[in-house]
């Protein structure tokens, strides 16, 4: 998926000549677990921001600035998804010790109690069998869990896709360890976006009854989307990326999506020093 273009391939399709065109190929396995991309040959990577964004992970204080923000940014975020609902959250008091964190595990600690209280204030208002209890992942335990996990993965692949558009190399990050075969960058940046785009979808899909207890599938201690599930998640995501907003500062409407690759261009303007780099924070 791109910003020009959807592509869906099947595993045996890899002969396709899509390298060409410049569309990163993101792939999941019948479970819907994202289990690599195809990430052609980049034309728009620039020495000079891959420097700046090493520095910026070399360097402590630069780099907890830039992790602290992501994490700020999607607690934030949180906030508003509860407060759209009337719901009660400490966030803002767990956000009080993201100030005084003094590395990476503290702060990803931090992100992990706020989301855990996240999570926990979404159980009130969803009904009974759809509740999340408490947040599973490989495999996902109940029907929310699945469809966190499924969002997830797609908001992932989305950003990846995003990022390969600009200058900034995907593998180079801040909150995420830049491990080796992960697009660390994506996972940053999906955090500040979970919220606005997949957290409320869900729960606009449970409430409005638009996914139901036959688009899953049940098995030992674990719970997946089945194919008519998926194809409900995948109508919605995509009308969810091309939802729009009036930009604050542009004054024009801009997609979700185009949102993903805004927020890519601010944090290349912190690299390079251009204006601090502020996350994106739901204001509507």
């Amino acid at each position: 998926m791109t910003g020009k273009k959807s592509v869906l391939l099947k595993s045996d399709q890899n002969g396709i000549e899509i390298s060409r065109e410049g569309i990163p190929v993101h792939f999941f396995n019948r479970y819907g677990f994202y289990t690599g991309s195809f990430y052609p040959r980049e034309t728009l990577l620039s020495g000079d921001i891959i420097i700046k964004q090493a520095e910026h992970v070399l360097d402590h204080e630069r780099r907890m600035e830039l992790a602290k923000s992501f994490v700020h940014g999607a607690a934030l975020n949180m906030k508003r998804v509860l407060g759209y609902y009337g719901l009660e959250n400490g966030i803002s008091d767990t956000l009080g010790d993201l100030e005084s964190s003094s590395s990476i595990t503290e702060v990803m600690n931090v992100e992990a109690r706020i989301r855990s209280d996240y999570y926990r204030a979404i159980d009130g208002i969803l009904p009974e069998g759809f509740r999340i209890e408490r947040r599973t992942r490989r495999p996902p335990e109940n029907m929310t869990n699945a469809m966190i996990s499924f969002g997830n993965s797609l908001l992932y692949s989305t950003v990846i896709t995003e990022l390969y558009n600009t200058q900034l190399n995907p593998t180079i990050s801040y909150l995420h360890e830049p491990f080796e075969r992960r697009y660390s960058l994506a996972l940053d940046l999906s955090e500040i976006f979970k919220p606005t785009i997949i957290d409320r979808m869900i729960i606009s899909l449970i409430k409005k009854r638009a996914i139901k207890v036959e688009d899953f599938e049940h098995g030992m201690n674990q719970c997946l989307l089945n194919d008519s599930g998926k194809r409900k998640f995948l109508a919605e995501y995509d009308r969810r990326l091309g939802k729009t907003v009036k930009h604050r500062e542009l004054g024009r409407k801009v997609s979700y999506r185009r949102l993903i690759r805004l927020e890519a261009y601010k944090l290349i303007k912190h690299l390079i020093g251009q204006k601090k780099y502020e996350p994106f924070v739901m204001w509507w």
